[in-house]
């Protein structure tokens, strides 16, 4: 079974666009949120396995529009931890 990480960091406005492409060649990543420095969610975005090339141009170009908006962004990125057989499960 899977599990998610969430990380979380700050970019400026004018390199929002160039670490979100960084993220998503990064690999195993299931979403990206971009928030103001309030916390308030600007954008999110789902990413699956197919989600690269000319499906996600539109996307680049709706963060390249917000990112003239805003000086700083908040970026949280879930990435999918896949979990090895011989790890004992998690306590809740």
């Amino acid at each position: 079974m899977d599990e998610e990480k969430r990380h979380e960091f700050e970019v400026r406005g004018d390199e929002l666009v160039k670490k979100i492409k960084e993220i998503v060649h990064e690999g195993n990543i299931r979403r990206i949120i971009i928030k103001d420095p309030k916390g308030h969610v600007f954008m999110e975005i789902p990413l699956t396995v197919g989600v690269i090339g000319a499906l996600f141009a539109p996307v680049l170009a709706a963060v390249g529009a917000l990112a003239s908006l805003v000086g700083v962004f908040t970026v949280e990125v879930v990435r999918r931890e896949e979990k090895k057989d011989d790890e004992p499960p998690a306590q809740a």
